[in-house]
């Protein structure tokens, strides 16, 4: 018996010399034949290959197709000079019926069957060891010595006919700060199943213990490692399982095939990648290209001037859009406030700073298919219902949104109305948004921009941002012109240093994500373009679908009426004017927000705006 030292090194023909004669003591071939690509097998009867082929073609993250071989062919000539299929896997599976009936070292036996069987060979992560390595990135099962761990996830495939599963996934431990680099070294590998489909919390993919695989060994996180999520090759026999095949063969996970064909060709999936921390609780990343993190980043410059000259440069945080429009994207369900009372002597108090960037947001979900809802003031409920109508009417929405309100009757009102029966492990809304409303001082009290408590004029919403922090996967973001807005709690320091009256009028409470902006509309519309950006990103849209199913292309018939235009807005303010909602900064019903005019100030920024998203 041969042992494994030495094996990295050897030519993958000698490799599949040796396995063929039974001389290794060795379990799984990770670390093998360095720099070659390996192959996960699955062998069907004819008749089914033309169904799992299309299978593979709408799962090509865990089942990217190598080679499909003729009925009872057992070589595979554009992968190997010569091979034999039936003895050049270190170990096979057996499958009868969905159940596995067996290990078998060889398929010799079964040479009469295996006339009427094609033979699939489908990439393999293994095969993207030595690129990992190369960028200086621990390979933590081969260190420990023991095959990769992997696991059954909660999240279907895209079924073709009989075929139909649950995505398999490998894990590998990476340290945080080689995050990037193992997604960069990993992203072009399309035939070695590319990036990862998931960074962080094993609960999000429906993993209760990282201890227990399903296949393969545990492997051992060292400190500030974080798991790190690839499709795997071994959901192809997941889906033989559920299919129920009369007869079927595998490879045994772990023990793949290995070919002549080194990484050297790549293919670009749309760019150079990038990670971003979306949520520490759980904890999760996202992925997006530099390309599209470059755009969102350029439309937060855009909103960044400070027209009224309040000060706010110093409460900026470069990179709080990106965060905010990953977390959105991510989020299933969005919950969006407004409304700042500041004009506590008319009726309504409410200015025309907030709603059109609420509803730019709201209107862009919308098309994204998400769920989204907006909580308001009790006393505003009707006319924020006339502002909803005004905004399908003139095309801004699909539809209507529901209107809900929150009152505090009780200590856990917050997590009963966030939350299904007050249960923190089922939240109704994956997201908050709170665009300019009126924040919580540190007092207690809501003030405007000039120091007067309006605390009699609004609701406690601000207690669901507070419930939100200890609720798991419940992230934030505030959106504000002047720190007295809900979720500015985070920058508050820089407040009261820098804004006028801001000892006393800042906003207390944090939000994740703090989106500071010359006009808060603005950022309303920064976060709608944003979110268009992230849609139109290929390595973003793969990273959401976890490699599964097919990519959604963009549609200018869906996308375009989705995003806030000049037409559209001017319309809408027209129509808040006539509802009597007054500009934040002169009270006045003219064609302005915060006392600057819509024309050439308001409309520029939205054509700026939508010329960075759409280029």
């Amino acid at each position: 018996m041969l042992l494994t030292g030495g094996l990295k090194s050897l030519l993958p023909h000698v490799l599949r010399r040796i396995i063929r004669s039974n001389r290794l003591s060795i379990s799984n071939t990770s670390g093998m034949a360095e720099g070659y690509k390996q192959a996960n097998v699955v062998i069907l009867h004819k008749s089914l290959a033309d169904d799992f082929e299309k299978f593979c073609h709408a799962n090509d993250g865990p089942l990217p197709l190598l080679y499909r071989s003729q009925p009872g062919d057992w070589r595979c000539p554009s992968l190997s000079s010569d091979s034999d299929i039936r003895t050049d896997c270190l170990q096979y599976r057996k499958y009868e019926h969905g159940a596995c009936t067996g290990s078998l070292k060889s398929l010799k036996e079964y040479s009469e069957q295996l006339k009427d069987m094609v033979t699939f060979y489908l990439g393999c992560s293994f095969s993207f060891e030595k690129a990992v390595q190369k960028a200086g990135i621990p390979i933590r099962n081969v260190e420990q010595k023991c095959n990769v761990s992997m696991y059954k996830t909660s999240v279907p495939c895209y079924s073709i006919s009989m075929f139909h599963c649950n995505l398999v996934v490998t894990m590998r431990p990476i340290p945080e700060s080689k995050l990037g680099a193992a997604v960069l070294a990993t992203s072009e590998l399309k035939e070695a199943h590319g990036a990862p489909i998931h960074i962080g919390d094993p609960g999000l993919l429906g993993i209760q213990d990282l201890s227990k695989p399903d296949y393969g060994d545990p492997v051992h996180l060292h400190p500030g490692d974080i798991p790190v999520f690839w499709a795997c090759g071994v959901t192809g026999v997941e889906a033989i399982i559920n299919c129920r095949a009369p007869l079927a063969f595998t490879h045994s996970p772990g023990c793949m095939f290995i070919t002549d064909l080194k990484n050297d060709s790549v293919r670009s999936l749309g760019g150079v990648p990038q990670v971003h921390c979306i949520s520490q609780d759980p904890l999760h990343f996202s992925i997006v290209s530099a390309e599209a993190a470059q755009k969102i980043k350029t439309l937060e410059t855009l909103i960044g001037i400070d027209p009224g000259e309040r000060g706010i440069r110093h409460l900026q945080r470069p990179g709080e859009l990106l965060g905010a429009c990953l977390a959105m994207s991510h989020a299933g369900s969005v919950l969006i406030t407004t409304g700042f009372p500041t004009h506590f002597g008319h009726q309504p108090p409410e200015e025309n700073d907030g709603p059109p960037g609420a509803l730019a947001i709201a209107a862009v979900l919308q098309a994204l298919e998400k769920q989204v809802a907006i909580v308001t003031d009790h006393r505003a409920m009707e006319l924020n219902k006339k502002i909803i109508e005004e905004a399908v009417r003139l095309g801004i929405l699909k539809k209507a949104i529901p209107l809900l309100s929150y009152q505090r009757e009780s200590a856990d009102s917050a997590l009963m109305f966030l939350c299904e029966n007050g249960n923190p492990g089922r939240p109704r809304f994956d997201h908050l948004v709170a665009i300019e409303r009126a924040g919580m001082a540190a007092d207690g009290n809501y003030y405007n921009a000039r120091k007067v408590n309006i605390k009699h004029l609004v609701d406690p919403i601000d207690e669901l941002f507070l419930a939100a922090q200890t609720i798991p996967g419940v992230t934030t973001t505030g959106v504000g012109d002047g720190g007295n807005e809900l979720g500015m709690g985070k920058v508050k320091d820089a407040v009261k240093k820098h804004i006028k009256n801001g000892d006393v009028i800042a906003c207390d409470v944090e939000a994740d994500f703090t989106v500071v902006a010359g006009v808060s509309n603005w950022g309303g519309y920064a976060v709608a373009c944003g979110l268009h950006v992230l849609r139109c990103c290929d390595l973003h849209d793969r990273y959401l679908r976890r490699a599964i199913g097919f990519p959604r292309a963009p549609s200018k018939s869906l996308w375009l009426p989705a995003l806030p235009s000049v037409t559209k807005e001017e319309n809408l303010l027209k129509a808040l004017v006539q509802l009597e909602v007054r500009s934040g900064k002169t009270a006045s019903l003219e064609m302005e927000v915060d006392g600057l005019p819509f024309y050439n100030t308001h409309s520029l920024m939205i054509e700026k705006l939508l010329q960075e998203a759409l280029q």
